[in-house]
């Protein structure tokens, strides 16, 4: 950085970052903070991150940047609007269709936003003759303390990033870099007495504010979770599929918010209110090139199919009832049970007439058949 202060690297930097299309960019120290580092232990210690395992296996280079690259000294932060041009929550009462998280509604963020970092990366290191790492929330580092350290926002009760010029809808990317740069101001919380995105959670996954039990949240549920779904969160789980965006969307913040700019982000007719009877009869060839780069593919078909029968069930509408029928066969335990589950939840006890002399081992299967006449018939409306 021959003849050029920190201050004026990081100004070359932002202007790169938004010929790159990033939206927002802020500069933090890539150091240890305790209060993260304790934070993340206690997160862990309670269980909260469920089956999500790695969290706890990368829990030490997660705690702090230059834990997962010593040489680090600076973070630069980097926000890409995804605000929904639709109120992502109307779609919760057209309980036929299903509804997917806003962010999955087109192309894989992930790779979008790893494209542009690689892009400044490049530009810096030819630049300035320093060396690199960026980061696009696959690897162990903490994006959302570092992007209220580099002023871009503050996490909300709903542990989210809540930005004050576009709500809760920003993604977020980091490059790590041996330069010394500026840093920013960290963002004060600016959450105040609201408890609205505590309150709207279907399945109360918010222990506290500030904290959540992905155990009991839905995009965690439907998403990363590869089991059975427990029977209590199916009927909260409603229609929806793929994530939930419950907390993001009723943020008040929100009224600052802008629709996206960016064209890869902009929901596909196909995904923004598809019905629950055409998913729910996609094979695994017919799933990989409906959702093909998609976040939504890397679930795999049994698990989005799981996730479609419980939203059938939730209906009310039995005219699913054969279709849902038909997945009493299908050669995963996982959809063969949420079948029985959905079926009990359409038809009550009837649902019983549907079980074949064809004998299924899995004892998940069994308990579900078993649990059929707990579920009162549900009412579809008119």
């Amino acid at each position: 950085m021959t003849n050029l202060t920190s201050e004026d690297a990081a100004r070359l930097i932002s202007e790169q970052a938004q010929g790159a299309g990033f939206d927002v960019c802020g500069f933090a120290p890539a150091t240890a903070n305790d209060k993260i580092s304790k934070g993340l232990r206690e997160y862990l210690a309670r269980g909260h991150h469920g089956t999500m395992a790695w969290m706890a296996e990368t829990a030490e280079r997660r705690s702090a940047p230059t834990h997962l690259w010593e040489n680090a000294r600076s973070a630069i932060l980097l926000g890409l609007n995804y605000g929904p041009e639709h109120d992502p929550l109307a779609i919760l009462q057209q309980k036929n269709q299903a509804a997917i998280s806003v962010y999955a509604q087109n192309r894989d963020y992930h790779d979008l936003i790893k494209k542009k970092l690689k892009r400044i990366g490049r530009w810096m290191v030819e630049t300035f003759g320093c060396e690199i790492k960026v980061f696009v929330d696959t690897a162990p580092l903490m994006e959302k303390p570092l992007a209220r350290a580099a002023g871009i926002g503050w996490q909300g009760k709903h542990t989210n990033l809540v930005s004050p010029d576009f709500g809760s809808w920003l993604f977020l990317g980091a490059i790590l870099t041996d330069l010394a740069l500026k840093t920013d101001t960290p963002h004060g919380d600016q959450c105040g007495s609201c408890r609205a995105c505590l309150d709207i959670c279907p399945t109360s996954a918010f222990p506290a504010p500030y904290q959540i039990d992905a155990r009991r949240c839905i995009s965690y549920l439907t998403i990363e979770h590869k089991g059975h779904i427990p029977r209590e969160f199916r009927k909260a789980m409603g229609n929806r599929i793929y994530g939930c965006d419950d907390c993001l969307a009723v943020c008040p913040w929100n009224k600052f918010a802008k629709t996206s700019q960016e064209a890869a982000f902009f929901a596909r007719a196909e995904l923004k209110s598809p019905e629950l009877g055409d998913l729910a009869e996609l094979d695994d060839a017919t799933f990989r090139q409906v959702f093909s780069g998609s976040p939504i593919k890397r679930i795999g078909r049994d698990r989005f199919v799981r996730n479609v029968l419980i939203a059938i069930g939730n209906s009310g509408d039995k005219n699913h009832a054969p279709a849902v029928t038909e997945k009493l066969s299908d050669p995963s335990p996982l959809v063969r049970a949420m079948a029985v589950w959905a079926l009990g939840a359409l038809l009550g006890s009837e649902a019983k007439n549907m079980k074949t002399d064809r004998t299924d081992d899995d004892p998940d299967i069994a308990a579900e058949w078993e649990t059929i006449e707990d579920h009162p018939r549900q009412s579809y409306p008119d």
